[in-house]
């Protein structure tokens, strides 16, 4: 069967403009009719996906993990598999799923159709395929700039991080997962769907995107300059062996902090505590590499 993938490529994204055309021209090379579709501020990935839906097999998508994001809920209402071309600054549903940041080989993986179903994290109704996070993460995502993004690529998040985190301070709140409840006084708690998230933290070594489990950590310090110490272990997905670290796993969690907090998901600032996470097991179909071994 011939396929008849709608091309949704974001033109604000870091590589967007300079890409967008080539995208296009290697995928039709590749032996795939493309339907191209124009991302605004005012259209997303979804109303596109919407309008399409009835005469496309499948659907790609260029950008980061923001342009992902505002994708996913067509993809899951279509029920159509997807592939990604990493043209964003974190690209973090990309290294986890080893998709090549190279244009070239990316649409490689796309047209050769190799998929593998991976989970959907949910956070009061807001969908989330890397992480969703509230506290100090939150503060840099408020911060962090196009311009800066543009500028400097996943460097910016460093920036917006040295920015912030002079100001940062802990805050309470109550987790709640199976039958547990954990008061905790944190400076940041992450639920994890992914492998990475932030520009290529990494969430936990042992975390799967197609596990059927979210992963959740807090960052329990007095104060912001022992965050200095983590840094390393953030980038390596060892942080959960400090003491420092809340460290709780489950298909669910209700997070209520003491007063109402802003929760991000995929880098966007989407909703507020108290929130409700859940995982939708094996719910959307992406093309990877058949290489791949972080989403078997």
């Amino acid at each position: 069967m011939s396929r008849r993938s709608l091309l949704l490529i974001n033109r604000n994204a870091r590589h967007g403009i300079d890409v967008g055309e080539q995208a296009s021209a290697k995928l039709r090379a590749e032996g795939l009719e493309i339907v191209e579709g124009n991302l605004s501020k005012s259209t997303s990935g979804t109303d596109l996906i919407r309008q399409h839906r009835t005469r496309i097999t499948d659907v790609i998508v260029g950008g980061g993990d923001g342009t992902l994001n505002a994708a996913a809920r067509g993809l899951l209402e279509a029920k159509l598999p997807f592939g990604i071309l990493p043209l964003g600054t974190a690209n973090d549903l990309a290294r986890t799923l080893e998709i090549p940041a190279n244009l070239d080989e990316a649409c490689k993986v796309v047209a050769r159709g190799h998929t593998r179903r991976i989970d959907l994290g949910c956070v009061n109704g807001q969908y989330f395929f890397n992480a969703a996070s509230l506290g100090l993460s939150v503060e840099i995502a408020q911060k962090l700039t196009k311009e800066e993004k543009g500028r400097w690529g996943v460097f910016a998040y460093v920036v917006a991080l040295v920015r912030v985190l002079r100001y940062a301070r802990p805050f309470r709140a109550e987790i709640r997962s199976g039958g547990d409840r954990h008061r905790v006084r944190t400076l940041q708690i992450t639920v994890g769907n992914g492998r990475h998230y932030g520009g290529g933290l990494t969430v936990g070594e042992a975390c799967q995107i197609d596990d059927g489990s979210l992963s959740l950590h807090s960052l329990e310090v007095g104060h912001w300059w022992q965050l200095i110490k983590l840094v390393f272990a953030l980038r390596s997905g060892k942080f959960a062996e400090w003491r420092e670290v809340r460290t709780l796993n489950g298909p669910e969690f209700i997070i209520t902090p003491r007063w109402p907090r802003h929760v991000n998901t995929d880098g966007e600032v989407t909703t507020r505590t108290p929130a409700k996470f859940w995982v939708l097991p094996k719910a959307m179909e992406v093309y990877v590499p058949e290489t791949a071994t972080s989403a078997a």
